[in-house]
């Protein structure tokens, strides 16, 4: 394993933003985190990179201890942030070399990495101009070659697409797709959006900071139980029943609709339809999604938390912080 965690925790005054989560990653892989904001996913990559200190637990990144190799780690790894930290006034290549300089990329090598890593993300022609001047996507571009400058085992990418639109979220993984080959990189991935974590060869889907299912796309997706019957009758209420007392299903009555899963939809629904007893004014089968399966795990959607995990986490980090300034 390149990265291993076992029962890792932060806390912020009575905020407990991770709750002993445990996992480890393979070398080469593409390992999604996914959950809502404030679901932890931050701040578990915070303590993986050494930038925030574990409350409990353990991690080790390509070998070295998070808590007491915290130097060998960073050399171990690049890290593209939520928010940009490139500055702005300088060019491409002054932002991509003060970095080298920073790790201390030897002169000989650092020119022909830099030409390299800007020539895959297709910046080479714009190395010279100001990175104010970019477009959101050519700067997450450039800050995903600078965390890759030094020839780091795993990169750690915090929402690396957030606030881009579909088009340029596309491109940006054309990109990782072809470094991850190019590089034999792992990477470590945290996201909200469900046709992101796609990309990932295996997930950790995480909520109120704790993990709830860890498995490939397939897998968590079959975890469901099966492909997803959604219906609109007369009366929901004695739909469900009906679907509850002759299929044994667990029927779902959400949004003037009722859902439940069965094996082979395609294959059941014609008969469902034909026999069913409730007049129905719509009726749809399809495969589920990652959607489906944080419903499944959580009872609830990825939206519909958002909101609601963001606050509390803050409002307990600013308790945390003020009572940290009294001392």
């Amino acid at each position: 394993m390149i990265i291993e965690v076992d029962g890792l925790a932060k806390h912020f005054g009575e905020i407990e933003a991770v709750k002993g989560v445990t996992f480890g990653v393979e070398p080469g892989e593409i390992f999604g985190f996914l959950g809502p904001n404030g679901a932890g996913k931050t701040t578990t990559i915070n303590m993986l990179c050494t930038l925030v200190r574990p409350s409990a637990g353990s991690a080790r990144v390509n070998g070295f201890d998070v808590r007491h190799e915290r130097g060998e780690v960073r050399r171990s790894i690049g890290l593209v942030f939520q928010q940009t930290t490139l500055d702005e006034y300088l060019s491409a290549e002054q932002n991509l070399r003060f970095h080298a300089y920073a790790y201390g990329i030897p002169a000989e090598l650092r020119e022909k990495r830099m030409t390299e890593l800007l020539t895959i993300v297709d910046l080479a022609d714009r190395r010279k101009g100001s990175v104010r001047t970019y477009s959101g996507g050519m700067k997450r571009r450039l800050e995903i070659a600078r965390g890759l400058l030094h020839h780091p085992k795993v990169l750690f990418l915090d929402e690396p697409t957030l606030g881009l639109d579909p088009q340029t979220r596309r491109l940006i993984w054309d990109y990782l797709l072809a470094l991850r080959d190019q590089e034999g990189l792992t990477i470590f991935l945290t996201t909200h959006y469900m046709d992101e974590a796609e990309h990932s060869d295996r997930i950790a889907v995480i909520d109120h900071g704790r993990i709830v299912g860890l498995d490939t796309p397939i897998g968590l997706k079959r975890s469901v139980g099966g492909d997803l019957v959604t219906i609109a009758a007369a009366d929901n209420q004695a739909a469900a029943a009906e679907i509850t007392a002759r299929y044994g299903a667990e029927a779902t009555l959400r949004d003037g609709t009722v859902s439940f899963n069965v094996a082979h939809g395609a294959e059941f629904l014609p008969e469902f339809v034909r026999s069913f007893s409730q007049p129905m004014t719509s009726v749809m089968v399809r495969q589920p999604t990652l959607d489906d399966v944080f419903l499944h795990l959580t009872g609830r959607e990825i939206r519909d938390s958002e909101l609601d995990s963001q606050e509390q986490l803050l409002a307990g980090m600013a308790r945390f912080r003020g009572r940290q300034a009294r001392r």
